[in-house]
């Protein structure tokens, strides 16, 4: 009854099932195709995806051109088969990447390649850094969508706590309803947040944000009309 009347009020995150949630991705294909929904045109969202998550970086001094930083230790939440893990962290922005990914099949080709350091198969609203890791990055994509807003908190500001405090930054990129409120889909068991819910989330968090963009050019020919996606780049506080 009361998740009934939490998502009344527009609680939609409530009605999140973790299990409907797992369920869906064990039954989906370890390729880029399942990775991304089997939309069509998948490579092409793919590079264009990668491309601009390396300028937004780029933009925020990280990356392996002169008068950048990589980064020493990266951590990303929700990778999947590991498309970001090799496709842009370890292409010239992290030395080393630790991976959070629940679904252990998708993972299974990362185990022993050359900087995955270490492999969680946990959910993000389970995972607890490693004592003493510090990083310089935490990536996380398209994955934020199963948790519920309290879990993001939490999670957040698990991943706060594992910064390295001289620099350390969180990138969380997303998917933004554009219905004026937060969108509940039962295929999946996901939320798809607006622009605000994340803003409110990251101050609960005690992040600022430094950066802020918007995905462009993920749209083709002949394909659905897609959300717009985000880039945030946050920092502590304090």
């Amino acid at each position: 009854m009361a998740e009934g009347n939490d998502a009344r009020n527009g609680n939609v995150d409530s009605l999140i099932s973790r299990e409907h949630g797992r369920k869906y991705w064990e039954a989906t294909e370890a390729n880029v195709d399942g990775m991304l929904g089997g939309l069509p045109h998948t490579d092409h969202i793919s590079r264009v995806d990668i491309r601009g998550s390396r300028n937004f970086l780029a933009k925020l001094g990280i990356g392996a051109k002169p008068g950048q930083r990589v980064a020493a230790s990266a951590l990303e939440g929700g990778a999947g088969i590991g498309r970001v893990t090799q496709g842009l962290l370890l292409d010239g922005i992290a030395k080393q990447v630790d991976v959070i990914e629940p679904i252990a099949k998708f993972t299974a080709a990362m185990q022993g390649k050359p900087g995955v350091r270490s492999v969680f198969n946990v959910g993000l609203e389970d995972w607890q850094p490693t004592e003493g890791a510090q990083y310089d990055l935490v990536w996380i994509q398209w994955c934020v969508v199963h948790l519920t807003d309290e879990q993001l908190v939490e999670f957040l500001k698990r991943c706060k706590s594992a910064l390295n405090p001289d620099g350390g930054l969180i990138v969380v990129k997303e998917n933004n309803s554009t219905g004026g409120k937060d969108e509940f889909d039962d295929i999946d068991s996901s939320v798809t947040r607006e622009d605000g819910t994340f803003r409110r989330i990251f101050t609960e968090a005690g992040l600022r944000l430094v950066q802020v963009e918007l995905q462009r050019g993920l749209q083709a020919r002949g394909m659905p009309a897609l959300l717009p996606v985000r880039m945030y780049a946050l920092k502590p506080a304090q």
